[in-house]
């Protein structure tokens, strides 16, 4: 079963306050009349995504990456982003590294981090 399937078939529910949801690169909450939030939430995985041996800073720039193409793909300016981590050790050279590569982009683009969730895990 392909992502869109599995989306499909286990997650779409009708939207009551979104003006768009399940099933596209961003979901779009109408907030003021005239204006719209669009949240985009992309995962990189180990071995599917990305190699073990990738440069940190080449990491921290793509996982910031897809997700502003997500927005720009919706027409949206990104605003702010959260960060989920999971990481086996703490690794200081290569933590540095993967911030200093998230970051500059995100500097790039005036787009803060504002969040997220880091925890112990393959």
């Amino acid at each position: 079963m392909g992502e869109f399937d599995l989306i499909a078939r286990y997650f779409t529910r009708p939207v009551r306050r979104a003006a768009l949801g399940v099933g596209d690169d961003c979901a779009l909450l109408s907030i003021t009349p005239g204006m719209q939030l669009a949240v985009s939430s992309d995962m990189l995985v180990e071995g599917r995504h990305f190699f073990a041996d990738v440069d940190p800073a080449h990491l921290g720039h793509k996982a910031l990456a897809v997700n502003l193409s997500d927005l720009a793909a919706c027409g949206a300016r990104p605003l702010a982003f959260t960060l989920a981590l999971a990481l086996p050790r703490v690794d200081a050279p290569w933590l540095q590294a993967f911030a200093d590569g998230l970051l500059r982009l995100a500097d790039a683009h005036q787009c803060e981090l504002v969040g997220g969730d880091t925890t112990q895990g393959p």
